[in-house]
């Protein structure tokens, strides 16, 4: 797989006048989660309101994502591009975020695990709020996500939190 994102930063000049800071492309790198699944971390933040000063521009960069796919301050906010290859090994997990996943080019489908599958094109949005889930790539091409994830308390149902779970 070759994703490369041209990842473009804004930042204020001496005279707080708007500048491009940084310019460059990312090159996607495994996953870890499973075979043909690589990213790049975009941005990530720890809190909020979000730090725009030029001294929190360097861990924002490098990210907060260590582990489960999150922030997990319960004020963090990840920004990712994630490539599917065809037939990529499933993962089913839920996180403690609120996601928004954009499909932007291929096709892949959202299984819950009620059973309940739905079916995406590019452009097509999903709201993802802390459910159980797994994306497959049924087609013949990659499937390119974006992932906006914002931390959130867990879902809860008949009293129970409903924790994070993912694949280690």
């Amino acid at each position: 797989m070759t994703l490369v994102v041209r990842r473009i930063v804004t930042g204020h000049d001496a005279n707080g006048k708007a500048v491009v800071a940084t310019d460059e492309r990312l090159t996607a790198v495994p996953r870890g989660i499973g075979a043909h699944i690589s990213g790049c971390e975009i941005w990530s933040t720890d809190r909020m309101p979000v730090d725009n000063s030029a001294a929190a521009d360097a861990a924002q960069r490098a990210g907060f994502v260590k582990r489960y796919n999150y922030v997990g301050t319960g004020e963090g906010t990840t920004f990712r591009i994630t490539e599917w290859a065809p037939g990529h090994a499933r993962f089913e997990h839920r996180t403690e975020t609120v996601d928004y996943a954009i499909l932007l080019s291929g096709e892949i489908d959202l299984e819950c695990d009620s059973g309940e599958v739905v079916h995406l094109k590019p452009g097509d949005v999903v709201v993802q709020r802390g459910t159980m889930h797994t994306w497959v790539n049924r087609g013949s091409v990659p499937a390119v996500t974006a992932f906006i994830l914002i931390d959130a308390k867990p879902a809860e149902v008949n009293g129970e939190r409903l924790r994070t779970v993912f694949p280690v």
